[in-house]
């Protein structure tokens, strides 16, 4: 049995997930692993930031869960 094994880096209000990663290449398991997250949290914005990148802002990714009204 595995304790715990999500967890989330940051969560902001309740309101935005945000995931910090330090890698070379992003992988798509990261995005699943966000809306994951947001799925099971009920959240909508997800904030998935590599902070390996010459410049913060190509490393930041949006990532929304259920934006329109079901």
């Amino acid at each position: 049995m595995i304790e715990n094994s999500y967890r989330i880096d940051i969560m902001v209000n309740n309101k935005v997930i945000i995931e910090v990663k330090s890698v070379l290449e992003m992988n798509p398991i990261f995005y699943s692993q966000v809306l994951t997250y947001l799925k099971l949290t009920n959240i909508k914005l997800g904030l998935l930031i590599n902070f390996n990148c010459p410049l913060i802002k190509d490393g930041i990714h949006r990532i929304v869960n259920k934006l329109i009204n079901e």
